[in-house]
């Protein structure tokens, strides 16, 4: 497990948010009557990755998303967490008033928002389809969202409107503390500090890992199955502790403090690895990650839709199930057990991630500088982020070009839609910024005026608006270098000049930029 030092250690660990994809939340994914249509505008896909203004100026250390969620959670160094993307009737992101929330206005939510004692922080958070987890430095773990099979841990509703606290999970009668947590569609895992796992929702395909579905008949000859609101143990893991766990749809994986991986849910397309297609009722061990050789053993594990990935101790990335369209790794030839991919056999793999169609991997430049690697095919909304004049899938693995130079160091892969977290830098600093455009004037601030090349305004990181250096108070001698914010973005944090500051989904009216700033480099810097 994660002592807490080591906790403490990675906490320091922070990067700036960058996005590309989708960011139509309500429509993404979903066939609109009367034809596909010309989308929207305001809500564009974004083919590169873009830095999200919004959170350019908050220091992150984790961003959370899901294979099956078209929606984000990601959590800055003071704790807080911020959330954007698909809330939806069910109320994934924890409020009732919008169908969705914008990236360009995500809601900030502090632990003692919703009970919490002062000085608590949130830690980690999962994303399901419809419903979301949070869990914070006490051990206790919130949901809200879709609970129709009891997947926020609450007693059957149709939804919990706002985060809450969950009820255990309880072992011999004391409450354990949860330090991370996993979402499918219809059910959530936890992980506690002594390294068990606790599971709650529907018992379908066995992803409660309990050794059984509970499929019985009921009214008007339908078929159910066993839910368990409360958190509940998942069997044949007693003596084992497991240090991280993760999710797909409809299955879940885990390893130890060994390495052994474990297996269970649905097993579909051979997703778990196991040389078959029998869902695993309780978690199951994967052979090839058993030993005795320590160095095949685990060492990470990523669920995806369709598919397992498993880097083991050596570095190289192995996949099982559905990972493509046609040949080797598709619906009708998958990988019936983990096999690692050629195309990355000379790359040491540091952490991956898997989104709806695409996979994704960090691994080391010959320079020792980190190099992002991308790949997957039907990727419409540019969740690649390949860029503007790319194709918008890769079939292959291949290092990802608009990613030369930026230190990525987290990867949160989504349905439709891709985060990444990465260190400022030169490189960094010359990506595009979403929007392009913002509602910025051209002359300084203060004094109103532009006083030519010799002393132009300089411009905000975050917001475009224009100061003289002698202007600022304390005035600047001297081009800052890396990343410069305006006084008002300094004391104001995730909510864009002109944006509606609620983070309620609603835009507010913006003036049009100037023709002259659509994409310009920016002055002074």
């Amino acid at each position: 497990m994660t002592s807490s030092v080591s906790q403490e250690t990675r906490e320091l660990e922070w990067g700036r948010v960058l996005i590309c994809g989708g960011t139509d939340w309500p429509k993404l994914g979903r066939k609109e009557r009367g034809g596909k249509g010309e989308g929207n505008p305001d809500a564009p896909d974004l083919l590169e990755p873009h830095i999200l203004r919004s959170l350019s100026n908050v220091k992150i250390t984790s961003i959370h998303g899901s294979c099956c969620a078209c929606h984000f959670i990601v959590i800055d160094m003071h704790g807080a967490a911020w959330m954007f993307g698909r809330n939806g009737p069910q109320c994934a992101l924890g409020v009732t008033t919008a169908d969705s929330i914008s990236e360009n206005t995500p809601r900030r939510l502090l632990p003692t928002e919703i009970g919490a004692k002062v000085g608590t922080k949130f830690v980690h958070a999962a994303c399901g389809r419809s419903h979301s987890l949070l869990v914070d430095s006490t051990g206790q773990a919130w949901s809200a969202g879709a609970n129709n099979f009891g997947q926020c841990g609450h007693a059957i509703s149709p939804l919990v409107a706002s985060f809450k606290a969950i009820d255990g999970p309880y072992l011999d009668g004391h409450r354990q503390r949860v330090v991370k947590a996993a979402a499918g569609i219809t059910f959530s895992i936890l992980l506690t500090e002594s390294g068990r796992v606790f599971s709650f929702g529907s018992g379908e395909k066995g992803q409660l890992g309990n050794g059984r579905t509970g499929e019985h008949i009921t009214t008007g000859n339908k078929t159910a199955f066993d839910i368990e609101a409360n958190p509940i143990l998942v069997k044949g893991l007693d003596d084992k502790v497991i240090t991280n766990i993760a999710s797909g749809p409809q299955h879940s994986i885990a390893i130890d403090s060994q390495g052994v991986v474990y297996v269970w849910g649905y097993n579909g397309y051979c997703r778990l690895g196991l040389g078959n297609q029998q869902d695993a009722l309780i978690p199951k061990v994967v052979p090839q990650f058993a030993g005795p050789n320590e160095v095949t053993m685990g060492a990470q594990v990523i669920a995806g839709p369709t598919n397992s990935v498993v880097i083991d101790k050596q570095r190289m990335y192995w996949m099982t199930g559905k990972w493509k369209n046609s040949g080797e790794g598709s619906a009708g030839s998958p990988y019936s057990s983990f096999r690692f991919i050629q195309d990355l056999m000379g790359c040491k793999i540091s952490t991956a991630s898997c989104g709806g169609v695409t996979h994704f991997a960090l691994t080391t430049d010959e320079d020792g500088s980190a190099m992002t690697v991308a790949y997957g095919q039907n990727a419409a909304n540019g969740e690649l982020g390949l860029g503007p004049d790319e194709p918008k899938s890769a079939t292959k693995p291949a290092r990802h070009q608009p990613l030369s130079g930026i230190e990525v160091f987290s990867i949160a892969a989504g349905q439709h839609t891709t985060l990444f977290l990465a260190k400022p830098n030169d490189s960094f600093s010359e990506l595009p910024r979403h929007p392009i455009e913002v509602d910025a004037p051209e002359l300084c601030l203060v004094c109103g005026k532009d006083n030519g090349d010799d002393d132009s305004p300089l411009e905000c990181d975050k917001c475009d608006h224009p100061y003289h250096l002698g202007c600022l108070s304390p005035p600047l001698q001297t081009v800052p270098d890396g990343e410069w914010f305006c006084p008002q973005c300094t004391n104001e944090i995730g909510v864009l000049a002109g944006s509606n500051p609620k983070g309620d989904g609603r835009v507010g009216t913006k003036r049009k930029a100037p023709a002259a700033k659509e994409s310009a480099p920016k002055r002074k810097k």
